[in-house]
């Protein structure tokens, strides 16, 4: 892949980043980046690691975790603010992605992150597809991706 061609996929990643409550698709992430549909999700995934769609809702999961911990909105609220336009579709994702459903993590209190900065707990918080529990142990020559036997 040529820098070109990073520029442009780094353009869309912006826009994702950006405008994640918009109404985005491949097709129109493929126009900022200057590409066709296809061209562009298959150098997106071979640059970043995952499909354009990962990383829009992982975007939208992770802006979904801050309102929820601010307490004001409900999940139906938040899941429309953060782009989503499917309670059910929006919920499944945040529970693969962080481990529990919206409702349960809105309801937990989250006061012991309260004067951790905010650029901090955006790192710490992230969502991540196959993040392992906290305190649990990965054994030597276990693929990350794999479940404990």
């Amino acid at each position: 892949m040529n820098l070109e061609d990073l520029a442009r996929l780094r353009r869309a990643k912006d826009a994702m980043d950006r405008d994640y409550a918009e109404p985005l698709d491949v097709p129109a992430l493929a126009r900022v980046a200057l590409m066709s549909a296809g061209h562009f999700s298959r150098s997106f995934r071979a640059a970043y690691g995952e499909t354009p769609y990962n990383y829009l809702m992982t975007r939208r999961v992770e802006r979904a975790k801050a309102l929820l911990r601010r307490g004001d909105l409900s999940v139906t609220e938040v899941c429309f603010a953060v782009g989503c336009t499917s309670l059910g579709s929006f919920s499944s994702r945040f529970t693969e992605l962080v481990g529990e459903t919206p409702s349960a993590y809105r309801a937990r209190s989250h006061e012991a992150g309260a004067p951790i900065p905010a650029c901090v707990a955006k790192v710490v918080t992230r969502p991540l597809k196959n993040r392992r529990p906290p305190g649990e142990a990965v054994r030597i020559g276990e693929a990350e991706s794999s479940a404990p036997s």
